[in-house]
């Protein structure tokens, strides 16, 4: 489906990552990847997985520095020659913040994980608009989850800065169409990452999912991988948020 695409895929951390499944899947659809990475401590696993889908194109990018984002961009561009498509999976709460009550968030705290996990897609859709704008359009996806609709028990700070996030997909759907750049989100329930492990009362939520939604069962990261690469190729859809959840966000207990 994405035969020739140029994507760079952010938020890759190890091989349990939605982020690194949602890249096998564009890998096997055709599409050439590029990955960033916060930090050293990540630099070797994901240059290893990068390799495993014959990706050379792999830079440091801190999404909290505008500098760095425009030399990560550059670098990406002269890599790909050129950008179709941008997976944003990046996100960050304090874990002090994933464990008391909201209402304690400090402002610190509050700004950081706002500043991370949903100011750094519109960030990085500004500097990716150019580059797709130049190939005739693009398409970006992001990951979302139903605690930025609702109320989580000890989601915290991160349900909002989920959504801001989701609001900024409608935005950024509305300023970026013109261009043909459409800007979607995947809602998903749990799935079994590393990341998931900082949240507090994880297996409660699999336990509520398993029993609540009409499916009766969970997900995995594969079932996130297939609707984002819908969605990064269905042409007229942008603007959306895509639950995959086994249908519980549509329950009301």
């Amino acid at each position: 489906m994405l035969e020739g695409k140029l994507a760079l895929v952010a938020g890759v951390a190890n091989r349990r990552s939605i982020a690194w499944a949602i890249a096998q899947a564009l890998h096997a659809a055709g599409a050439r990847c590029a990955f960033t990475y916060q930090g050293e401590r990540l630099e070797k696993t994901v240059r290893e997985l990068a390799a495993s889908v014959d990706s050379d194109v792999v830079v440091p990018c801190d999404v909290r520095s505008d500098a760095d984002l425009d030399r990560a961009f550059g670098e990406v561009a002269a890599g790909l020659g050129g950008l179709d498509i941008l997976v944003h999976a990046i996100a960050f709460a304090q874990a002090h913040d994933l464990q008391g009550r909201f209402v304690d968030t400090a402002r610190d705290d509050f700004w950081l994980a706002l500043d991370v996990s949903a100011y750094s897609l519109t960030a990085m859709a500004r500097r990716a608009e150019p580059l797709m704008a130049a190939r005739g359009g693009g398409s970006i996806v992001t990951m979302t989850y139903l605690g930025g609709e609702r109320a989580v028990p000890r989601y915290n700070v991160m349900g909002v800065a989920k959504a801001a996030l989701e609001s900024s997909v409608r935005y950024l759907a509305a300023d970026l169409g013109p261009a043909n750049i459409r800007v979607n989100a995947v809602s998903a329930g749990p799935v079994r990452t590393l990341a998931a492990r900082s949240i507090p009362g994880f297996a409660t939520m699999e336990e509520m999912v398993a029993e609540r939604s009409p499916l009766k069962r969970n997900i995995d990261a594969a079932d996130v991988a297939k609707t984002a690469v819908y969605l990064l190729d269905a042409e007229n859809v942008t603007g959306t948020i895509a639950y995959v959840d086994a249908g519980y966000h549509a329950m009301g207990m």
